[in-house]
């Protein structure tokens, strides 16, 4: 993948041949306000996908995001956990499990530009997500942050 892009100006966003950077940001209802301080740094041409996972619907609020943004919130309540267990759905399970799949499909190994990848929230399912992308795809350990506290060894 080519770790270089082009710098996100009006005019580079307006330009026929600029590469769409594909985002993936995750958050969970510990991480509400880092999600929405990260959303409002992002360029108004970002391309991506935000999966916030929440205990139930009492929890989903309106997120100002970029227009090719999609958020995605998940109720835990609404879910349930592995598949075929009868289980009900366990914290991180849910957005470990879209992020997956979003993955999955949408980040490609020939795409002009690397993905940008934030895993906010919890240790559980941000684990699982981390260790998929950068074993499975493939992306680079670097590429992806996460929170300082997270262990460095994952």
């Amino acid at each position: 993948m080519n770790t270089q892009t082009t710098p996100h100006t009006k005019a580079a966003c307006r330009a026929a041949g600029h590469a769409r950077v594909q985002h993936l940001i995750t958050a969970d209802e510990t991480s509400l306000v880092d999600v929405e301080l990260l959303l409002a740094t992002l360029p108004l041409c970002a391309t991506g996908r935000v999966f916030i996972e929440v205990p139930d619907a009492s929890w989903i609020g309106a997120v100002a995001a970029p227009p090719r943004m999609v958020v995605t919130w998940l109720a835990r309540s609404a879910r349930t956990g592995a598949p075929g267990s009868g289980r009900s759905c366990h914290q991180g399970e849910a957005v470990s499990r879209a992020a997956i799949a979003w993955a999955n499909e949408m980040i490609c190994d020939h795409d002009d530009a690397a993905p940008i990848v934030h895993l906010l929230g919890g240790y559980l399912g941000t684990a699982d997500i981390l260790e998929h992308l950068t074993d499975a795809l493939g992306i680079d350990r670097e590429g992806v942050h996460v929170p300082e506290w997270f262990p460095a060894s994952v």
